[in-house]
Order: structure tokens, then sequence, then C-alpha cells
């Protein structure tokens, strides 16, 4: 029973950008939850943004701004953020972010052996940089784990920078 409330509790410690793209709201996924949370740094704000505000935060377009303000305009959807907040959950505002990766994107492919892939894509975040799931022209480095995907192959064959896991760890340290 202790393991259960402690685990409970736990679950209610979320990242800003986390608890943005668990609202579901149109046309935000997980970059564009990222991108609100470090732009606005708590739900107060962004919901209170307008169309207009939300077209300066870099990677917002019209259709994502106007799905946003008429999410956060929708009187029951106002009600279900301020109920999870009443009950506890805890959403912390995003830390400072270095500089250090800004204008790089990063994909991941395979299997990591010591990161988490979730740890590895907020690392690169927090060191301002972006991620991707498709590998492009644009892409400037594909962290390749265990047994590689496609993306490996597409990366070979665009020319991108590929490295280990373990220099990207050293890259982030």
């Amino acid at each position: 029973a202790n393991k259960l409330v402690s685990s409970i509790q736990k679950s209610k410690k979320i990242s800003l950008a986390r608890f943005i793209f668990s609202l579901g709201i149109i046309h935000v996924g997980e970059e564009t939850a990222n991108l609100l949370s470090v732009y606005f740094g708590g739900i107060e704000e962004l919901s209170r943004a307008s169309a207009d505000e939300l077209q300066k935060v870099p990677g917002i377009g019209d259709a994502a701004s106007k799905s946003i303000t008429e999410w956060f305009e929708d009187k029951n959807n106002k009600e279900l953020v301020y109920n999870l907040l009443k009950v506890g959950i805890d959403v912390k505002s995003p830390p400072q972010i270095s500089k250090k990766f800004a204008g790089n994107t990063f994909v991941f492919t395979g299997t990591l052996e010591h990161l988490a892939r979730d740890t590895a894509k907020e690392k690169v975040r927090l060191l301002g940089g972006d991620v991707s799931s498709s590998v492009s022209r644009e892409t400037d480095y594909v962290v390749v784990g265990e047994n590689p995907g496609s993306k490996f192959d597409n990366a070979q064959k665009l020319g991108v920078k590929i490295i280990s896991e373990s220099e990207f760890i050293k890259m982030v340290e």
C-alpha cells in the first residue's frame, strides 16, 4: 500500500511541457508543447495568451495558435485544468535552457543502453537543441543505439553526422 501511495504521489509531479501535451490540444504535439513551455513558463500564462502572442513563439503557426486559444476559451477545458491543479497535480516550470545546442537538430534511432530516449531528448532540449522523429537534410546529428532502423540508413544517404550514444553522453556532460 505504501508503494502504491508513493507511486501515485510521484505521478502527480509533471513537467509543464508534458502537462500541455497531455491536454490533447489539436496541433500540439510533444515538440510544440516544449516550445510553449519554454516560452510561457507556466500554464496560467499560456492560458491567457492571445493568438497573436502565440504566433510570436518560433515554430507556432496559425493552425496551432488558433487551436490553443480556442481550447483555453472553452469553459469545460478551463475547468479541467483547474480541477487537475486542485487535486494536487504539481506542474513544474521548465528549467533555464542553455544555448549549447542552439540551432542543432538531433534524431535518435535504435535502443539506447544508458539513457531512456525521453531523458536523452530532454537533455537536448535543455541545451537549446531540437529533436526530430525523422532524418532530413536539416538534421545535424543522428544518435545511434543498438539495432538502428531506417533512420540510420537515411542519415548515411544524406551525409548526416552519426554519433554513438557514448559520444552523445560526452556532448551533454
